[in-house]
């Protein structure tokens, strides 16, 4: 399995860093992405992504949530540290407007800004969209270039996902959500292909049944791996079978050995 979002290098992990890898890997992960949030986590992501070679793969991006009085400064960190290294994808960006809408002008610039980059350097994007599905596709019908990615903790309807397709060459993120008791999504999946899904915890947070309430980790994207199987009528195999392929193609992690 690949988990194709987890912040591996976050505070949370601090005391036990090296348990949670070896849990992952025991667990059948092979790779994780980890995406960037702003200037103050980059340096623990790279060094995890320093210390797990051939494992997890670094993104760069400015998360929407952190677009402040700063913005344009930490949107220029992001240009500045391209070329430090090989990303896997341009993220985690995108808009939220659960939490604040003040800064919501700002937000449209930066992820804008964000996806022109990505085009340019011919690389994925993370999309985090939180109550802003309309400004989303605002900003990617403004940027109007080919783009290819993924839609992260994707939780909307079989609809929200037809409108993802027709935007570009766009996967869903599917995590520990789907495994909640009532989760709308599973409604989705039940008609969404496999070659379109991929597999996330979003660990820290997110995390699934039988666990939820206590701090997510890698080791944990099989529960939503079997929770897919699950919805859909089939095996695990063809669930980590099709999910693995699907973020290698999209990654393309051979071109990045980090």
């Amino acid at each position: 399995m690949i988990d194709t979002h987890s912040h591996i290098y976050d505070e949370a992990y601090a005391e036990d860093f090296e348990a949670v890898v070896e849990r992952a890997r025991q667990a059948g992960v092979v790779k994780i992405v980890t995406p960037g949030i702003d200037s103050s986590c980059h340096e623990d992501m790279v060094a995890a992504a320093d210390a797990l070679p051939g494992f997890a793969y670094p993104a760069i991006g400015l998360h929407p949530t952190e677009i402040r009085e700063n913005w344009r400064q930490e949107l220029q960190f992001v240009f500045d540290h391209f070329g430090d290294r090989p990303w896997v994808a341009i993220g985690e960006i995108g808009m939220d407007l659960y939490w604040s809408k003040e800064y919501l002008q700002e937000q449209k610039e930066v992820f804008c800004a964000q996806l022109d980059l990505a085009f340019e350097k011919d690389l994925p994007v993370i999309i985090h969209a939180r109550e802003a599905t309309e400004e989303i596709f605002e900003c990617i019908k403004k940027v109007a270039k080919p783009l290819r990615g993924v839609f992260h903790a994707f939780t909307g309807s079989y609809e929200t996902y037809c409108r993802i397709k027709a935007a570009g060459d766009f996967k869903v993120g599917i995590g520990g959500v789907v495994t909640f008791k009532n989760a709308h999504v599973a409604n989705a999946l039940e008609r969404i292909p496999l070659d379109d899904i991929l597999l996330e915890t979003d660990a820290p947070y997110l995390t699934p049944v039988p666990y939820r309430g206590r701090r997510n980790e890698s080791s944990y994207v099989r529960f939503v791996a079997e929770k897919i199987a699950q919805i859909k009528g089939i095996g695990f195999g063809a669930v980590d079978a099709a999910t693995t392929n699907n973020a290698e193609i999209l990654f393309q992690f051979s071109k990045n050995n980090s």
